[in-house]
């Protein structure tokens, strides 16, 4: 095996174990949003998110669960999840911001999360 190969081989290792985490992550999130969870709800009404916006950003949620996991599979797939989640992500921090919430550190993370599964599977594909 190449250096090159057993590189790639690594960085997909990286990628199921971080799209496997996020994805986990962002399914549990997904039910609570479309659940209309207290705490979930909650917060996105002090960001100023309209309650009809929930079923659509719960849906975003679980489209980029299932685009990681997928990913593992057909590499487009994960790496166009990974790029969506850094987009939502970014929009997540931007409404925390906006609206002068700064217990961000969630939001960053999964934003964090989400640029590493899109460099690692870019990386091993």
């Amino acid at each position: 095996m190449s250096s090159i190969d057993r590189w790639s081989s690594i960085m997909f290792i990286g990628y199921a174990v971080v799209a496997a985490l996020l994805a986990f992550g962002l399914s549990a999130s997904a039910f609570m949003t479309f659940t209309r969870n207290p705490q979930v709800a909650g917060s996105m009404t002090k960001l100023g998110v309209p309650d009809s916006w929930l079923p659509w950003l719960a849906t975003a949620k679980a489209a980029g669960a299932l685009g990681l996991l997928a990913g593992l599979v057909v590499a487009p797939l994960g790496m166009a999840a990974a790029v969506g989640l850094v987009l939502y992500f970014v929009g997540a921090v931007i409404a925390h911001l906006r609206a002068k919430d700064y217990a961000v550190a969630p939001v960053v993370v999964l934003t964090v999360l989400s640029v590493a599964a899109l460099v690692l599977r870019t990386a091993s594909a």
